[in-house]
Order: C-alpha cells, then structure tokens, then sequence
C-alpha cells in the first residue's frame, strides 16, 4: 500500500459516512486487515461504523467457483477430488484470507473445504514492508507513537498473524495445540463447551483445508437474529478468558464469525490459524489489572497495568497518573458498557499511561486487548445494558483459584 493509497484508505475509515468497503478490498489484503482492525475501536468510530466495518469479517467479495475449482485441481492433495461426492458451488463464506465451500465427501461426511484466495503471500509482504518504511518515517517526526498505538508494533502484528492464516495446516495445528492444553487443565479448570472441528489431515494443505461441518449458529448470527442471552456470553468469557489470562495462549482471532454454538450447546472455535502466545509479565498484569478493577481497588488495578511497561516510571510521574486514572474511574462502576465500552475506557487509560507516566508499553500487549476488544464489542451490540466488569469478577476469581495465577510475577 503506497502512501496517497494509506491516506485515501484512513479517510474512509474515519468520515462519518460508510467507508466505500468494494474499494478496501480492490487495495489488497493488509487494507482488509486493518480495515477488521479499525473494527474494533469503539473509542474513535461511532458504533454503526464499526458494524460496518464489522462485515467484512465474513463477507468479504468472493471468488467465482470456476476459479475455485481451477485452485483446487492445481494445488489440492493427489486424489483430493476424487474424496468427495459433491462440493458446492456458492460458498458458505467469504473472509479476508479463504472461501468455504459446503461439500460431501464419498464416505459420507458432510464437511467444509477452505481454499486460499488468489491473493499473493508475495504481494502482502511487500505492502507490509513497503507501509513499515514509511511509518519509520512518520514515528522520527512523532516518537510518541513509539510508546501507544504504536503502529510498526501493530502492522508487525497483522503481518504476523496473517501470514500465519495464509498456510491453512496452521489451522490444524492451532486447534490441536488448544485442545491439548484444554485436556492438560481438565482437572482443575474443565471447559466441557468447547469443542474444536474435526480436521482431514489427509485431504488438507497449505491451499486447502477439509473440515467438519457445523450444525449450528454462529455468533455473529446470533447477534443478528438477537438470539444470544448474557449467560452465553458469560460461558465464552470463562472458557476464552481462561486462556486469555491463565495460560497466555489463546485463539488470537475470535471475532463473531469465528465461534460457532453447536446443536448440543457448544462453543466450537474455527479459524485456528492464529494461536497468540502472551508472555505471562502482560497476561499476569492484565489480569491483576481486570480482577482489582472488579474488586473496586483502583490504586491497585493502576499498579498492575503500570507492570507492563518496558521502561523505569519516575515516582512524581506515577502520582500524576494515579490522580487521571481518578479522573477516568470516577463513576466506572455506575456505569453500563453501552455508556462506558471497555474499548474505550481502555484506550483512555494507556493513553494517559503514556502521556503521563511515560509508559511503554511493547508489542506483546496488543493481542490480548485486541480479543478484549473482540469480547466488548460483542457485549455493546447484544447487552450493552450490563455492567461487564462487574459481571466478569467471579469468572476472574475462578481463574485465579482453578488456573492457579499468582498475585504477583
């Protein structure tokens, strides 16, 4: 992506009106990726924006099946279709990085077939190397991005995780690596609802992926057809969390059409491309951060967050920023997440960190409060009544006894 080209794209995403989402896509893959990202922050997009933004996390433009099924004999397993019965032409969805095709296979399976788009690995690491030239740029003019937002910290992030998704036998490997820690911690902190699809290793590569079929509803789904009580997005929050805070691995990309509810009540999760792996010094502080802020103990809610910092924080420096988390948190708790998102309260609080205290705050944070944001902005457009904080207290207690989190690292 050029530099008239970033500017055109962040003037779609910031005006008032809907951002022209045809041309976002004709920029490439990292525009999609940034674009999901823009997705997320509540705190400088009005909601309906960010819904809008929000559809191209499964609608994405397609590709015709012709092109589908010249990939497929071109770059399938030998024998790959021979395997099926029948594959269906019109996909079930169309994402940012694959298509999925609802098929049948001869031993008579009904499974999904995941292709990589045309889309060049080539061509979106040369954006990404391209963009990180200039942003170097950018920062020697204004060093403060360094330390929040930084955004060579956030486009190494969605290079990251992307190229991660660009080979589909990351997907197998993902699930396998969840689900193994989720038997490993059974015993302390079963998660019985969470299940993962079955995976054809044999009829899978980097190109294609074969996998169950899903009978059920996805969240985004759900959240459509209003169909999602609180009590389901609390069972999320205790399975997702738990590996959010206590282990520090974690689905790096749980948005809504990632995480179907199956037949018998389950949370399947798909898309396992992106597994996130959280040094415990971030997972630890950002717990410690969420359970005393749940707690109502502010002063140390402010302490645990300041942990993150790579950088040595002066006392006076400290003092000042404990009175603005006052400001902030003044009436935190009499506060709903539709009046006072997470998002939003978040990206105050690191601001103010940064500016005050002169915090900075590395990379390694950023997944982690991007699956946060993930949980927030699910809440806003299905409950935004509650108080998710507040909610989110005996779900942290639990983590700390089941998962065994230590007070302090």
């Amino acid at each position: 992506m050029r530099l008239l080209t970033f500017l055109r794209f962040m003037r779609q995403i910031l005006r008032d009106r809907p951002a022209d989402l045809d041309w976002i896509q004709r920029q490439g893959l990292l525009a999609v990726k940034l674009t999901q990202i823009f997705a997320l922050r509540s705190d400088i997009l009005s909601d309906e924006k960010c819904q809008q933004l929000q559809t191209l996390y499964q609608n994405a433009s397609q590709i015709p099946a012709e092109d589908v099924f010249i990939g497929i004999d071109r770059k399938a397993p030998i024998g790959f279709r021979e395997a099926f019965e029948s594959i269906d032409e019109t996909p079930l969805a169309s994402a940012s990085v694959g298509q999925v095709h609802r098929a049948k296979l001869k031993s008579g399976e009904d499974v999904v077939v995941k292709v990589i788009k045309n889309q060049s690995a080539d061509e979106f690491r040369r954006d990404v190397r391209r963009m990180r030239r200039w942003l170097r740029i950018i920062m020697l003019v204004y060093p403060k991005l360094r330390r929040v937002g930084n955004p060579i910290a956030l486009l190494n992030h969605v290079s990251d995780y992307t190229t991660r998704e660009l080979d589909l036998r990351n997907e197998i490997k993902g699930a396998e690596e969840l689900k193994e820690i989720q038997t490993s911690i059974s015993d302390d902190f079963p998660m019985p609802k969470l299940r993962f699809p079955k995976y054809w290793k044999e009829l899978s590569n980097e190109y294609v992926l074969v996998s169950e079929y899903i009978e059920g509803t996805s969240l985004e789904k759900g959240i459509d057809e209003k169909s999602l009580s609180w009590q389901t997005l609390l069972d999320l929050f205790r399975i997702h969390g738990a590996f959010l805070f206590g282990v520090g691995t974690f689905h790096g990309d749980l948005h809504p059409g990632n995480c179907i509810i199956d037949k018998q009540g389950n949370f399947v999760f798909i898309d396992n491309g992106a597994i996130c792996h959280a040094p415990k010094k971030i997972s630890l502080s950002l717990f410690n951060f969420f359970d005393n802020l749940a707690k109502r103990e502010y002063d140390a809610a402010y302490e645990s967050l300041m942990k993150m910092s790579d950088s040595e924080l002066s006392e006076k420096r400290i003092v000042k920023f404990r009175r603005k988390m006052g400001e902030i948190y003044s009436d935190f708790e009499t506060k709903s997440v539709g009046e006072q998102s997470l998002t939003r309260i978040m990206m105050k609080t690191v601001r103010a960190a940064v500016e005050i205290a002169k915090a900075d705050f590395g990379e390694e944070a950023f997944p982690i409060i991007r699956a946060l944001m993930y949980m927030d902005g699910l809440v806003i457009r299905t409950h935004p009544n509650v108080k998710l904080i507040e909610s989110m207290g005996p779900y942290l207690k639990e983590f700390r006894t089941g998962l065994k989190i230590p007070s302090q690292f």
